[in-house]
């Protein structure tokens, strides 16, 4: 029996993955596939990894006036508990 589109669906969901298109060079496509090279799992480990950084810089963004009055206060300051640090 063929599977339906709510079935591939109910498939990709309860894997935490989901079917996509994407346009890749034939060249690097068809080298790939000659090394035998899981071209899903490269794209997955590599945007997961796109991703994380991305949303590291956005943090870093999104936080910077509080950094920067952090860093300035423990430059003025001290650090906090310095007086008990023991190393």
């Amino acid at each position: 029996m063929p599977a339906t589109r709510s079935t591939q669906r109910a498939r990709t969901h309860s894997s935490g993955k989901r079917a996509t298109n994407l346009s890749l060079s034939s060249d690097v496509l068809e080298a790939a596939r000659q090394l035998d090279i899981n071209i899903s799992q490269v794209c997955d480990a590599y945007l997961r990894e796109l991703v994380r950084r991305e949303q590291a810089r956005k943090w870093r963004e999104d936080h910077a006036d509080f950094i920067a009055a952090y860093n300035a206060t423990v430059e003025a300051e001290g650090l906090p508990l310095e007086a008990w640090r023991n190393f």
